[in-house]
């Protein structure tokens, strides 16, 4: 997904400024299907209105610039849809955790111990994030449930894995942390 297609999707839900946009991709539902930034949000939304996908208006703010606020339209609805139904590209999964567990052998084990109880504590927090979403409110999109579900079960089998086996990760620290036994001769 382009960083044009995240905020049609976005729009989709409803108007927004591109601060909001930049806060929903990073910390709001749409954080979990792409990275972007403020210097590619506002490009993007530049181009989209010069295009005629979105529309912009200035609200006026006390002791502030206005703040612009960007609406999809009909044309853009139809491009976002329009780009849903290309082939998808493969899904992206990048972890700093993991490149500690592949280099667990050569890390103390306490280190190993730490990224682990962090990595269950974010895991614990996205779940907490993904959860109260639900009991919070609804979203008027259907596939939004069955979105939030996925991504439960996701984070619920991740948490599970690390439970389970975390304990094997910093058992390999510490058998590379034991001096060698002399060799028998």
């Amino acid at each position: 997904m382009s960083v044009r297609s995240l905020c049609l999707a976005i729009l989709s839900f409803g108007d927004a400024t591109g601060y909001e946009i930049r806060k929903e991709s990073t910390e709001g539902r749409f954080s979990y299907f792409e990275d972007a930034s403020f210097g590619s949000i506002y490009p993007a939304l530049a181009r989209l209105e010069s295009e005629g996908l979105v529309t912009v208006r200035e609200e006026p703010q006390a002791g502030k610039p206005a703040r612009k606020v960007y609406s999809i339209t009909e044309a853009g609805r139809t491009e976002f849809i329009n780009s849903l139904c290309e082939p998808q590209a493969p899904d992206t999964f990048k972890s700093p955790f993991l490149l500690i567990a592949l280099n667990a052998a050569q890390l103390p084990p306490e280190v190993i111990r730490r990224a682990l109880e962090r990595r269950k504590a974010q895991v614990q927090e996205d779940l907490r994030l993904l959860t109260d979403t639900h009991k919070d409110k609804e979203c008027p999109h259907p596939g939004s449930g069955w979105t939030r579900d996925f991504g439960i079960a996701c984070m619920s089998f991740t948490l599970a894995y690390l439970e389970e086996h975390g304990e094997a990760l910093i058992n390999i620290a510490e058998d590379a942390a034991r001096p060698l036994a002399p060799a028998a001769e």
